[in-house]
């Protein structure tokens, strides 16, 4: 069904606007991505509430680090497409006039401040298996600045607690090591402790965060956590598992990081680039971590 009104709507393109064969295969593929994005979650474009999972494909543009650009044009994309369901009475409403234009000018998205992140990990209810495992989450993701899909696919054994990293995979299965903090090994570890084995109900799955009924956790799954938590610091709806990518890395740059250290460990698209100047170890990494995160350390009592 989905793909019929791709169709329908790039016929529109061709006859009646008479757009040219390359605009409208670039059409075709932004809008196939779209609708891969939400079959994968098995979920109607053309639904009341399909807005929601707009929102989330925005989330995830930004977590693939798609160019200002790139975004501006796939959002365009999407606009012409529903305002032609619209218009050909599909749909009784336009789900695009939720979501932001991504202003191709920005170079971040928000970006918490140091307070706003205390807040937000502070909100979980750790006498709970649950909240222990979102502690470790958000902990884990602040400390690191990884994706939320390399979150959801860490492995028992892919943390070094001895050595205070982690092993992760990010883009093309390209693995990199990223440094730890004391906060967040200790987070994790109470979870492992006190909480993993209470969700996990197959000894042989290896997935390290589990959801409520033993199954490893999705990226809608994280993404709602994330907005529950953030509600309840009052920080708003529009706080998502890539700002703490964000903030991660712009409170290390705050905090003293050379840039390069800070690409190195987040596994940007254009580290490749860096690489060919500069290669931080992993001690290195390790080093600048410690002494520019602000929750690397454990303070001492």
């Amino acid at each position: 069904m989905s793909f019929q009104l791709l169709e329908q709507f790039l016929n529109y393109l061709t006859v009646e606007k008479g757009l040219r064969e390359k605009t409208i295969a670039a059409y075709r593929s932004d809008l196939e991505d779209w609708i891969k994005f939400a079959e994968e979650r098995e979920r109607n474009i053309i639904k009341p509430g399909v807005e929601n999972l707009l929102s989330l494909y925005s989330i995830e543009m930004h977590d693939q680090d798609f160019s200002p650009r790139t975004m501006a044009r796939k959002t365009s994309a999407l606009r012409g497409f529903y305002r032609f369901l619209q218009r050909e009475s599909i749909i009784d409403f336009d789900p695009m006039a939720y979501i932001e234009r991504p202003k191709t000018g920005r170079p971040l998205p928000k970006v918490l401040s140091r307070d706003e992140m205390e807040l937000i990990l502070e909100q979980p209810d750790t006498s709970k298996p649950l909240g222990i495992r979102d502690k470790a989450m958000m902990e884990l993701l602040y400390a690191t600045g990884i994706r939320e899909s390399e979150l959801i696919d860490i492995q028992i054994g892919d943390i070094n607690f001895q050595g205070e990293f982690i092993s992760v995979k990010g883009k093309g299965g390209k693995e990199r090591v990223v440094p730890v903090g004391d906060l967040a090994l200790e987070a994790v570890q109470s979870y492992l402790f006190k909480a993993r084995n209470t969700l996990c109900q197959d000894i042989t799955e290896r997935t390290m965060f589990l959801n409520s009924r033993g199954n490893p956790l999705s990226r809608m799954g994280v993404w709602k956590i994330i907005r529950k938590y953030a509600l309840s610091a009052g920080l708003g709806k529009d706080v998502s598992p890539h700002i703490f990518r964000h903030s991660c890395a712009t409170h290390m740059l705050e905090g003293g990081a050379g840039i390069m250290a800070v690409q190195e460990m987040l596994g940007h698209a254009d580290i490749s680039t860096t690489q060919i100047y500069t290669h931080l170890s992993t001690k290195e990494l390790r080093n600048i971590h410690k002494s520019s995160h602000p929750r690397s350390t454990k303070e001492k009592k």
